[in-house]
């Protein structure tokens, strides 16, 4: 028997809802609210932020699930672990079933170009990608707990309402940025911006006078001139929707390196 109090409604797309910001982001309360009509609304979230956890997941201590009050018709869980552990323990041990989908955000703050590889908002959707769940990841791109999701709230709910009509290719998961502080002029698939980050540190002093750091990277957009990017459109206030797979095999490197490298005793 799962965790959920009562059984879910026959029929009703069963909606899987993580995030990385915690069980009392508002982001998290915004997406609820967004596909809260689309859905029956399960959320397995951390009790506390994991921003950057990428798909870290527990292995040596116990964790615990704690039921928290229902939000706006949704049955809100938490897990004292990573956004990961959410997805892994939540399809264990909470949902009744295979949910129809998995979303996790709203992230505040971006996930555009290489920063999925860092992103706790998208190693959850990854998990549930691996799982074979359509998944989608909504970030957007203002880091202040009091940003203004409601401009995007329309379109948040149509991609939402699309996956659940038709799915998404099998082991395909979507990473999906927002502009802030406008209403989106629509909404562009496209590729990810390569680049890096220049991982910049501020150092400090604590009152003993010992020496510590935060980081204060900046993102380097290696595409700056390219026209197909998530950068290049988040710029012009559109959503960006890129596809991305789990699979981190690049294939078509192997003949190449199989020359070099294969050999028989």
């Amino acid at each position: 028997m799962t965790e959920t109090s009562s059984p879910m409604a026959v029929g009703r797309p069963l909606i899987f809802i993580s995030n990385d910001d915690s069980i009392s982001a508002p982001g998290l309360h915004r997406l609820v609210d967004y596909v809260k009509d689309l859905g029956d609304v399960v959320v397995v979230a951390p009790e506390d932020p994991h921003s950057g956890m990428s798909s870290a997941f527990t292995v040596t201590d116990a964790l615990r699930i704690n039921q928290c009050e229902d939000y706006n018709g949704a049955r809100m869980f938490t897990v004292n672990g990573t956004p990961v552990d959410c997805v892994k323990l939540g399809l264990y041990a909470v949902v009744p079933r295979k949910p129809d989908i998995m979303i996790a955000g709203i992230n505040h703050g971006s996930n555009s170009g290489n920063s999925i590889i860092y992103s706790g908002t998208m190693g959850a959707v990854l998990e549930a990608c691996m799982e074979g769940i359509p998944s989608v990841g909504f970030s957007l791109l203002h880091h202040s707990i009091a940003a203004d999701f409601s401009l995007s709230a329309k379109f948040v709910t149509e991609i939402v309402s699309k996956v659940l009509d038709e799915g998404l290719p099998k082991g395909i998961c979507l990473n999906v940025n927002i502009p802030s502080k406008v209403v989106p002029a629509g909404i562009k698939t496209c590729r990810a911006a390569r680049g890096h980050w220049s991982d910049g540190y501020s150092r400090y002093l604590d009152p003993m006078g010992n020496p510590f750091y935060m980081l204060n990277g900046v993102f380097i957009n290696e595409d700056k001139d390219a026209t197909d990017t998530d950068e290049y459109w988040l710029a012009r206030n559109f959503i960006s929707v890129v596809p991305v797979s789990p699979e981190m095999t690049y294939s078509p490197a192997i003949k190449d390196l199989s020359r070099r490298f294969d050999c028989e005793d």
